[in-house]
């Protein structure tokens, strides 16, 4: 028997139980489901992607990165730019995707 953190309301109470153990990876995303933090966590994972994934020249030009409801908003300063990545909008959602490791993008705004 071992002490397991179980989820209970807004604390998290320690409890003994009989082989109901979970790992720290289990419990930890059983307290972002709870927490609902996985919008937040996931709007900090895709903005570290596009910085590396997109380059610099990019990453500079980019003015705002957010994701809301499934769907990557991307804010481009440069209107050549802005255009380029338009017509690659396909291509940007399965790259990230790729690199999040889920299909959590659906759709992507460039403006």
């Amino acid at each position: 028997m071992s002490d397991c953190p179980i989820l209970k309301k807004d604390k998290i109470v320690i409890k003994k139980t009989n082989g109901n153990e979970k790992t720290m990876k289990e419990a930890l995303m059983a307290m972002v489901e709870h927490y609902r933090l996985k919008s937040k966590l996931t709007q900090v994972s895709v903005q570290k992607v596009w910085e590396t994934t997109m380059g610099e020249v990019i990453a500079r030009h980019t003015t705002e990165i957010k994701v809301r409801r499934r769907k990557l908003y991307i804010t481009i300063d440069s209107a050549p730019l802005r255009q380029e990545l338009f017509y690659g909008r396909e291509t940007i959602k399965n790259i990230m995707n790729d690199k999040l490791g889920e299909d959590f993008i659906e759709e992507v705004e460039v403006r």
